[in-house]
C-alpha cells in the first residue's frame, strides 16, 4: 500500500515540474512587422552578433566572467535553409511550434561555440533571431 500511495504522490509531481522546465520564447515576434531577409543577409547577421550576443548573454558568470566574450559561429542562416540538416531543421521545427510556420520562415537559426566555456554544456549557444522594419535584427528567443 505504501508503494502505491508514493507512485500517485510522485507521478504527478515529475509530470508538473518538467512541464515548468520547458523553453519557450516570452512572445513571438509580430509578423507585420518583420522584415523579409535572405542567406544574402547573412555578413549583416553577423555583424549584429557584436549587439546582440552581449545583450543576450551578458559577459559571463559570477564564477566565469569572461564566458560570452568571445564566441565562434557555427551556423547563421534562414531557417528554410536548415531543411535537410537534421542538427538544424530541429530548431526549425522549434521555431515553427512556438511561433508559427510565417514567422519561423522569416527568421535565422544561429548556433555559437564560447571557447573560454569550460564544458559542452556552457559552451553552445543557440538563439533565433529576425529583423524588424524599424528597429534591425533581434533576438527572439534563446535555447541555450
Amino acid at each position: 500500500m505504501k508503494k502505491l500511495y508514493i507512485l500517485i504522490i510522485t507521478i504527478p509531481m515529475l509530470f508538473l515540474c518538467s512541464i515548468q522546465g520547458y523553453a519557450q520564447p516570452k512572445e513571438c515576434p509580430v509578423l507585420s512587422e518583420l522584415e523579409k531577409t535572405t542567406i544574402n543577409d547573412k555578413k549583416e547577421v553577423i555583424e549584429s552578433l557584436n549587439t546582440l550576443i552581449p545583450k543576450t548573454y551578458g559577459t559571463g558568470l559570477d564564477d566565469l566572467p569572461n564566458l560570452y566574450t568571445k564566441w565562434d559561429v557555427v551556423t547563421a542562416k534562414p531557417f528554410p535553409k536548415t531543411v535537410g540538416n537534421k542538427d538544424e531543421e530541429d530548431y526549425f521545427g522549434m521555431a515553427k511550434t512556438f511561433c508559427g510556420k510565417e514567422i519561423a520562415e522569416k527568421s535565422w537559426l544561429v548556433r555559437l561555440d564560447f571557447p573560454n566555456a569550460p564544458g559542452a554544456n556552457l559552451a553552445q549557444g543557440q538563439i533565433f533571431l529576425a529583423k524588424s522594419k524599424e528597429k534591425g535584427w533581434f533576438v527572439w528567443f534563446q535555447y541555450h
